[in-house]
C-alpha cells in the first residue's frame, strides 16, 4: 500500500489550537478524522483515490500527531468545534465528514450541532457514550485499556520508554494480525512517543464522561438530518449503527466481514467501495 504523495501539509490555527493538516485534491470537501493510535496517515490507503474528485482534508486531531499538544479540550464538543473552525478557515461551507474510533464522536457532534455544514456523515468502529444501543457490545465491560488510560498520569508514566510495543499491539490487533505498512507503523509509533504525546492521547479517554453528557444534551433537541452511514467491523460490529438509528433520519449500516478495527488500513478497497457511491450521491456528474 503506497503512502500518498499528492498532498501538502499546513499548520492551521482553529479554536485556539494549531493543527497539522494534510490536504489533497480539489472539489467538494471531505473531512477525515482519525482515532487512536493514529495520525492523518491512517487514511493513506484511501486519500489518493478520494482526491481524484474531492478536496480531502485530513488533520491530526488536537494533541495528536504533529498537532499542538493542547492542555485540554479533548471532549467531543471541543473537537467538533476544532473541525468546524478548520473547515471555516479553509473556506468550506459544506463537507462530507468521515470519522473512525476517537474521530467518530466529533464527527457526530458536528453533524448534530451544525447540520447545514455536514453534507454527508460516515462513522465507523466507535461507540458513543451517552447514547443507548451499545449494551450488547459492552456486555463484558469496557476494554481493559479504557480504565488504564483513564487514570490521570498512570499510563504515561508506565509506558514512557516502552511506547513502541504498546502502540504496535494496538496496530496488530486492529488489523487482525495482518499488520500495518512499515512506514505508517513507524509514523504512528513516533507520534505517540514521549510523555506529552501519551498524555494527550489518554486525555481523549479521560474526557469520555464529558463527551457522554454532551451527547445526551445534544440528542435531546437535535437529530442527524443528513444521509448517514455507519460502518462496523471487528470488534464493534453493528453497535454503532444501533446507537445512531433512533436519532438519524436517513441511516444505512454496513458490516465488513474479516476486517479489523483499523478499517482504512486493513480493508481500504472495501472501504472505498462503500465511500465512493455514498459520497458522490447528490453531486453533479
Amino acid at each position: 500500500m503506497p503512502v500518498i504523495t499528492a498532498h501538502h501539509l499546513r499548520r492551521i490555527t482553529t479554536n485556539g489550537v494549531r493543527l497539522n493538516v494534510a490536504i489533497a485534491g480539489d472539489g467538494p470537501a471531505v473531512l477525515l478524522l482519525h482515532g487512536f493510535p493514529h495520525t492523518w496517515q491512517l487514511w493513506s490507503g484511501v486519500m489518493e483515490r478520494l482526491a481524484g474528485r474531492y478536496r480531502v482534508i485530513a488533520p491530526d486531531l488536537r494533541g495528536l500527531g504533529a498537532s499542538e499538544r493542547a492542555v485540554d479540550g479533548y471532549d467531543a464538543g471541543t473537537l467538533a468545534a476544532d473541525a468546524e473552525g478548520l473547515l471555516d478557515t479553509l473556506g468550506e461551507t459544506s463537507a462530507a465528514v468521515v470519522g473512525i474510533d476517537a474521530g467518530a464522536a466529533p464527527a457526530v457532534m458536528l453533524a448534530l450541532r451544525r447540520p447545514g455544514l455536514v453534507r454527508r456523515l460516515v462513522v465507523m468502529e466507535a461507540l458513543l457514550g451517552g447514547l443507548p444501543g451499545a449494551e450488547n457490545a459492552l456486555a463484558g465491560g469496557a476494554p481493559w485499556w479504557f480504565g488504564f488510560h483513564d487514570v490521570p498520569g498512570l499510563a504515561e508514566t508506565v509506558l514512557a520508554g516502552n511506547e513502541a510495543p504498546y502502540i504496535e499491539w494496538f496496530l496488530d490487533t486492529g488489523t487482525l494480525g495482518r499488520g500495518v505498512p512499515d512506514e505508517i507503523r513507524a509514523a504512528f509509533v513516533h507520534a505517540y512517543t514521549g510523555s506529552e504525546a501519551l498524555r494527550c492521547a489518554f486525555s481523549y479517554y479521560r474526557a469520555l464522561p464529558t463527551s457522554a453528557r454532551q451527547f445526551r444534551e445534544a440528542v435531546a433537541t437535535a437529530r442527524l438530518t443528513m444521509p448517514t452511514m455507519a460502518v462496523g467491523a471487528h470488534p464493534v460490529g453493528t453497535a454503532l449503527e444501533h446507537q445512531l438509528r433512533p436519532i438519524a433520519d436517513d441511516l444505512v449500516g454496513h458490516r465488513l466481514r474479516d476486517c479489523g478495527h483499523i478499517v482504512p488500513l486493513d480493508r481500504p478497497h472495501d472501504l472505498l467501495a462503500l465511500l465512493a457511491p455514498f459520497l458522490s450521491a447528490g453531486l453533479p456528474e
